[in-house]
């Protein structure tokens, strides 16, 4: 068993991994509960996802089983000291400060038209603030209290989002 330091990938594949319903996962499933989840607010290459589970076993916080015929495909769960590790991660506070990496506020400084890249912002947030309301109206009852919490975090997000491109569009150009 590798003496191994977790990354966020590393909890991402724990926590997604402790929370499902199915006792197995393979990466690829893991791949498919990522992208309707925490991609939303934590995107992760596919790659990185793909190989983690692989590293996780070597470290013993996942079991892997793999398939004795067909496409062999690799099975992962998770074990006593992955559930631990998550577990203590979910109770230290975070010392990381978020990152804005917008693109729209990337074209801004450079000079951007503020009404060009305003108008497309708002389109992208309005869509996506859509799609999170819908989404907590269709599944409000299956969802755990966390996820509940990062998904109303989300809704509150991307209406700052709106509030802040809306302001945008009425603002006068800064004075040089």
């Amino acid at each position: 068993m590798q003496d191994l330091k977790l990354s966020p990938t590393s909890y991402i594949v724990l926590g997604l991994l402790d929370g499902s319903p199915e006792d197995e996962m393979t990466p690829y499933d893991i791949k498919q509960r990522l992208a309707v989840s925490v991609d939303n607010f934590w995107p992760t290459p596919h790659a990185q996802v793909y190989r983690e589970p692989e590293r996780l076993a070597a470290g013993g916080y996942v079991t892997e089983r793999r398939e004795a015929a067909g496409r062999r495909r690799r099975f992962y769960a998770i074990t006593d000291r992955g559930r631990a590790a998550v577990q203590a991660w979910r109770h230290e506070a975070p010392d990381d400060l978020p990152e804005l990496r917008d693109a729209g506020v990337l074209k801004l400084f450079f000079d951007a038209d503020p009404g060009t890249v305003a108008d497309h912002q708002l389109t992208v947030h309005r869509a996506k603030l859509a799609e999170y309301e819908a989404l907590r109206a269709e599944v409000l009852a299956l969802l755990t209290p966390g996820q509940l919490r990062a998904l109303d975090f989300g809704i509150a997000f991307e209406r700052a989002m709106v509030g802040l491109w809306e302001g945008l569009e009425d603002r006068p150009a800064p004075a040089r």
